[in-house]
């Protein structure tokens, strides 16, 4: 279901990318898109931080299109790359940190702070996604070194709730002023995914 998402996803976005790359004479980059995506991430923040959740919620939505942008004006432009892909994934960590940072500040503002701990949550078991896997691809590259990395990013991609998963269940919390039980719902779909992909990559390991 995920990957049929994505597939949805990504044949739009390559549609847009193609004039786009020729309106700016391919001097519109990959790594600009990147960046610039993760740069409006901390405004996006602050709409949440400051209660403008609706706001938040669909510029949440259109600069997530930019993490499939630029990997299609890569190919476009012949660009893919180790260091684009890295890039890319490092990027994603930041946003979530930051997104998840002016959730916590939204929350602990309102009538229960408490609940801010559940944004501590939510940021650290997605944290915990991505770093399992990453020390996963890492023992698998140092096994079998002819792997590139495009392959080793195949790996271990599964789990109850990738990056799109946890930021679309975001942005619905952000859009329903549901934001306490949205990123609760991250919390446990992040920790449950992240504990599907230790057990996934220790069975490998030990096969």
């Amino acid at each position: 279901m995920v990957n049929r998402i994505r597939q949805t996803l990504r044949q739009g976005i390559r549609a847009l990318a193609v004039p786009l790359n020729r309106f700016t004479g391919g001097k519109l980059t990959p790594n600009m898109v990147t960046w610039f995506g993760m740069g409006m991430h901390i405004p996006i923040a602050a709409l949440i931080a400051t209660n403008h959740t609706v706001w938040a919620a669909m510029l949440l939505i259109f600069f997530g299109l930019f993490d499939t942008l630029d990997g299609e004006l890569a190919r476009l432009q012949n660009r893919v790359s180790d260091q684009g892909g890295f890039l890319d994934a490092t990027t994603d960590r930041f946003k979530e940190v930051v997104l998840y940072t002016g959730v916590g500040l939204l929350l602990a503002s309102g009538s229960h702070p408490r609940n801010a701990a559940i944004a501590v949550i939510a940021c650290g078991a997605s944290i915990c996604v991505s770093y399992v896997r990453a020390k996963g691809e890492t023992i698998f590259a140092t096994q079998d070194k002819r792997k590139k990395y495009t392959d080793l990013n195949k790996l271990f991609r599964g789990g109850l709730a990738p990056f799109e998963i946890r930021m679309a269940v975001l942005a619905a919390g952000l859009l329903f002023s549901q934001v306490a039980l949205a990123t609760a719902v991250i919390a446990v779909l992040a920790s449950f995914a992240a504990l599907q992909r230790l057990i996934d990559i220790s069975r490998a390991l030990r096969a």
